[in-house]
């Protein structure tokens, strides 16, 4: 959704974003899209945003909220301009670093000003596109966000050069949503460069149109208006429907309904996840079918889907035996430090996981107890807990439960309506 957005800015004409999200992170992408220069209406369940490049006519503030990918994303973007822009977010995103911008961006022609290193960033361009090296190691979004901007102000014969990139299918999500909106998409090199090329279609280009003045500007690639409007599906997400995958294996049977079964969304390895932990499932016409099984310990890399750690726990709390899960060393810039969250929370619950180097090793007894737990502010944390707690022994209380509006508002109502026994206080409060 927060890709399509992106994507629907920078493309000239008018974009129909059919099954459009509404959780926290997506309605700030739409707000920071608005203020960018895009308009956005809501045509009954789809959303019709029209753009002819992005857009400002004095300096501009645009608001994140908690979404890491969108300050990621957008910040590069936001940098194509002339004028000046602040990039401000709210809760954890204010603690994480950022670093890369202020390594990155002036060698693009970029002012960039952070707070000590965070949020809030001013940054003024015009970003200028030249062939770069970037560290891939900590994050795929600051590439997608460079990737995005590279293709908004048309560059062409410049190559992004990556080192230890991380997260790769996000990177196969971002060039696909590229190309789905014929914006400039650069050839991917084995994920060590993407090179941008045909300057004959992708030359950088300010746009003056009628009525703007000398004070205002429009950037956007030399792409033709499109007079027809672009249709787009947004794909259901995978990191959101992994928590009904393992609900399914411990209170199912659970048929889970509109997800793209090919999708390059990294979240899907959660059905090799099913798999190694000898989830009995089956994919038809109709969708996934999950039914209770035994779980058993497994091994899993989630390096490349952090996002898996939590559901990944909850599943691995009821196996007897140790489940060695990879790629903890993505887990500390989240909505809270994911490792010890899983690790404190989980405890309570009576479930004991260690980290050995890059592993999470959760030590399985096949029996979670009930118990007052906290979300710690993070959605993930949150839906990983209630789904732990739909065969645990007794009764559990999740503080903190309105995390979920975060990316996935209807996690609980979905839930209930399932037939869990839910006590719902108003998670607005």
């Amino acid at each position: 959704m927060q890709r399509a957005c992106a994507a629907a800015l920078i493309r000239r004409g008018e974009t129909l974003l059919q099954n459009p999200g509404h959780s926290a992170d997506d309605k700030a992408a739409v707000s920071v899209i608005e203020a960018l220069g895009a308009t956005v209406q809501q045509k009954g369940d789809q959303l019709l945003i029209s753009s002819k490049g992005l857009y400002a006519n004095g300096s501009l503030l645009v608001h994140c909220g908690e979404s890491g990918l969108g300050m990621r994303m957008f910040t590069p973007i936001a940098a194509c301009l002339h004028h000046p822009v602040t990039v401000e977010g709210s809760g954890s995103l204010r603690s994480r670093p950022m670093q890369f911008f202020n390594e990155v961006l002036p060698s693009l022609g970029v002012m960039v000003n952070t707070t000590d290193g965070k949020l809030p960033i001013r940054v003024q361009g015009p970003l200028v596109p030249t062939t770069i090296r970037i560290d891939g190691k900590l994050s795929s979004q600051f590439l997608t966000g460079l990737l995005f901007a590279y293709s908004a102000v048309g560059a062409s014969q410049v190559t992004i050069e990556v080192d230890g990139l991380v997260s790769k299918p996000y990177i196969d999500l971002t060039l696909s949503v590229m190309r789905s909106f014929a914006l400039p998409c650069p050839e991917n090199h084995s994920y060590q460069r993407f090179y941008f090329s045909d300057p004959s279609k992708n030359t950088q280009q300010s746009i003056a149109g009628p009525g703007l003045s000398e004070k205002e500007d429009v950037i956007a690639a030399r792409l033709e208006y499109a007079s027809d409007p672009l249709s787009f599906w947004v794909e259901s997400d995978w990191s959101s429907a992994s928590f009904f995958l393992v609900a399914g294996a411990l209170a199912g049977p659970i048929r889970l309904q509109g997800l793209a079964i090919q999708s390059c969304q990294a979240d899907r390895a959660m059905l090799q996840a099913l798999d190694a932990a000898g989830v009995s499932h089956a994919i038809d016409a109709k969708g996934i079918i999950v039914h209770p099984s035994s779980v058993e310990p497994f091994q899993f890399d989630a390096t490349d889907c952090p996002d898996l750690f939590p559901p990944l726990v909850a599943l691995a709390a009821y196996a007897k035996g140790d489940t060695h899960i990879r790629g903890a060393h993505r887990l500390a810039h989240k909505e809270s430090d994911r490792a010890l969250t899983l690790k404190n929370e989980f405890a309570k619950m009576g479930v004991l996981i260690e980290q050995e180097d890059d592993c999470l090793i959760v030590r399985g007894k096949g029996i979670v107890s009930g118990a007052v737990v906290s979300s710690c502010n993070d959605h993930r944390i949150a839906m990983a807990l209630a789904v732990a707690a739909l065969r645990a022994e007794g009764t559990t209380e999740i503080r903190g439960a309105e995390a979920i509006k975060k990316s996935y508002p209807d996690f609980f109502a979905d839930l209930s309506m399932l037939g869990a026994s839910l006590s719902l206080p108003d998670l607005n409060h």
